[in-house]
């Protein structure tokens, strides 16, 4: 592997720098990258972070949601449009870095992999807190440590295994949603016994359909941009799939509608059921409205799923920074220790060392148990808008490229983002109103300040590695 080089020469391109061997698997399929996606999205940010977004703005929350939707969805159809032409494991830092420089796939490959690290703490924060309200004679860090060395083993097996395992945990999700979707709609009707139509009394009363204005939406958005990251993991996967651009087009064509619609339904449901400042629903917004349908049985059922879930999504996230650190290494922007793989073709040192720090989090749940899964859930929000612009501006720049590339083959790209360059525009446009509208409120603007420096904090690590592979 050839030394950190700078711009006075033209850098090779990020996949002609990869070494030949220590390569991954290949034994991913459509619905295993489908159901990875759903399997991340679906974790602590709808079943915990939907409550704490509904307290702090209200029945508003839907138009945080509904925005970062609507974003969500244009930035994963470029986002896809990149993946299906370069598949890579290290997704959106290898088109960054094709795009605009290594600087740049250096900057988002590490910030990902931080942002990656403290989502972990918040799966593994939520799983243990509701496994210690069953057994409250063994303490919270107990449980954390449990899961941490549970699915150590999982990632640490071939890719196929971890990929039917996550599989079938996204699967159980998903069909509890779409249980609680029907039971809510029953319940907001009035049809199950004892219940009543709900009218429109909590959605418009308590203070309005915005009880704490745009300041609440804006305070919101941090915690539902946090919800929607994840679906992102299914273009690292890419890089493992048996069929890379048939099961980008596939996974990446469902897994986003399907994840707005979970969103946008069960909030819905939430708010019309309850008032919004009821503290049952900030709480444990699921289980609360299950308890007013009369289902005490099915509420239970669903705090299993809560955790199903959690444990799922901590699952996935684990794959993803590995995944992003094997790749950094591989590329010579990080320690060369992490491309190591395994004899199961897993990048088993990258793996170890999300683990680690999934350790670190299991001695923050002994130390702060209950204060970590707020400080955890404020910490990323705004680290995903950074992405996010990154991977506009990357497709902004790569789309001539990928096209001319394709002509040289006498093909067209099999996956294009809608209404080039307006929309791209226009999604940059709008991750900008997002950034201007978080500013408008305290909270929001230290959380977009710690961003920031940890940003520049990684970049100037990439400034003093250069430096040094320049002496």
């Amino acid at each position: 592997m050839s030394s950190h080089q700078t711009e006075p020469a033209p850098e090779p391109a990020p996949e002609q720098r990869e070494p030949t061997g220590d390569s991954l698997a290949h034994g991913l399929r459509a619905r295993h990258l489908t159901m990875m996606g759903l399997g991340s999205a679906i974790g602590a940010g709808l079943f915990l972070g939907s409550g704490q977004g509904i307290a702090i703005a209200g029945p508003a929350v839907l138009v945080s949601y509904s925005i970062a939707g609507v974003l969500v969805v244009l930035l994963m159809r470029m986002l896809a449009e990149m993946a299906t032409e370069v598949p890579s494991s290290g997704a959106f830092s290898v088109y960054a870095e094709t795009a605009l420089g290594r600087w740049a796939g250096f900057t988002m490959g590490w910030l990902y992999w931080f942002m990656l690290i403290m989502v972990l703490g918040v799966e593994v924060t939520g799983a243990a807190q509701i496994m210690a309200g069953w057994w409250p004679s063994v303490p919270q860090w107990v449980f954390a440590g449990v899961v941490v060395a549970l699915f150590a083993v999982l990632n640490l097996v071939g890719v196929r295994s971890f990929g039917e395992a996550e599989f079938w945990f996204a699967a159980v999700k998903v069909l509890a949603i779409l249980a609680f979707l029907v039971i809510g709609v029953l319940v907001v009707l009035g049809w199950l016994p004892g219940t009543e139509p709900v009218g429109t009394e909590n959605l418009l009363g308590h203070g309005g359909f915005a009880p704490t204005g745009w300041s609440g939406i804006a305070a919101a958005l941090l915690v539902v941009v946090f919800a929607f990251g994840g679906i992102e993991i299914v273009t690292i996967a890419a890089a493992e799939a048996r069929d890379p651009q048939r099961a980008i087009g596939i996974a990446t064509r469902s897994i986003v509608w399907r994840i707005v619609f979970f969103y946008l339904g069960s909030i819905a449901i939430m708010v019309l059921v309850l008032p919004w400042d009821s503290p049952a629903l900030a709480e444990s917004p699921f289980v609360a409205v299950l308890d007013v349908a009369g289902l005490e049985n099915a509420a239970r059922v669903m705090s299993v799923v809560v955790v199903v879930a959690l444990l799922s999504a901590f699952n996935a996230n684990v794959y993803g920074t590995s995944r992003m650190a094997y790749s950094l290494a591989r590329r010579g922007d990080g320690p060369r220790a992490l491309a190591r793989v395994s004899r199961t073709e897993v990048p088993w040192v990258a793996v170890l060392l999300s683990v680690f720090f999934g350790f670190v989090s299991v001695l923050l749940n002994w130390w702060l148990p209950d204060a970590l899964l707020e400080i955890l859930l404020n910490a990323v929000g705004s680290a995903l808008l950074v992405i996010w612009v990154f991977i506009a501006v990357s497709q902004l720049v790569l789309r001539p490229r990928l096209e001319a590339a394709a002509r040289e083959r006498g093909e067209t790209l099999q996956l294009r983002m809608w209404l080039y360059p307006w929309l791209t525009w226009a999604t940059l446009a709008g991750l900008a109103a997002l950034v201007v509208l978080m500013l408008t409120d305290p909270s929001a603007r230290a959380q977009l300040a710690a961003t920031a420096v940890l940003t520049l904090v990684i970049f100037g690590i990439y400034l003093v590695r250069s430096r040094r592979a320049r002496a």
